[in-house]
């Protein structure tokens, strides 16, 4: 799925507005749910090469205003134009180009984990090389510590609301047995 592509695009346009830089010059990813449990990685995020942390003007209190934008961009969006339209398929694009032209791209998108950073059994975004068949694997960068328990705390919201969602199903399902 697209996972957290559009939250790493608006993530890297709201670092790079906020810092007065072009956004080409922004490198930084959302791992984890494309939802409240969303992980910025900033251990990885630089600004023309540099860093972030080592940006001039850069604090921790830029970094917690980006991020909540960040989270709260989409809903925005939404209440402003009715609808996420163009950023989506800009998204889109990317990992379709990604796809078609067989770039071996990395990037944010969802996938189902078979023990990346030790995850396992559930579909969330890591860094994921793109190519022509598709997903052709998984790259783990160093992760801070608070990072890396953020991406397993979102693993776990996703799993719990697997688990509610299939607790629904069942309960409906004998519900209609039961009136069969």
């Amino acid at each position: 799925g697209l996972g957290t592509q559009l939250d790493t695009i608006r993530f890297r346009s709201l670092l790079a507005q906020r810092l007065s830089v072009p956004p080409t010059q922004v490198s930084a990813l959302i791992l984890g749910e494309h939802g409240d449990s969303m992980v910025p990685i900033w251990s990885g995020a630089t600004v023309a090469g540099l860093p972030l942390e080592k940006w001039p003007g850069f604090t921790p209190a830029i970094a917690q205003e980006v991020f909540k934008r960040t989270q709260g961009s989409g809903a925005e969006v939404i209440k402003l134009k009715g609808g996420a339209g163009f950023a989506v398929g800009l998204a889109i694009r990317e990992v379709v180009h990604a796809i078609a032209l067989d770039q071996r791209l990395v990037l944010p998108v969802s996938t189902l984990q078979t023990g990346t950073y030790g995850l396992r059994h559930v579909c969330l975004s890591v860094p994921t090389i793109v190519g022509r068949p598709g997903v052709l694997g998984h790259v783990e960068i160093d992760l801070w510590p608070k990072e890396r328990l953020g991406l397993e705390q979102s693993a776990r919201a996703l799993q719990e609301t697997i688990a509610k969602v299939q607790g629904v199903g069942a309960s409906r399902q004998r519900l209609s047995e039961s009136r069969a």
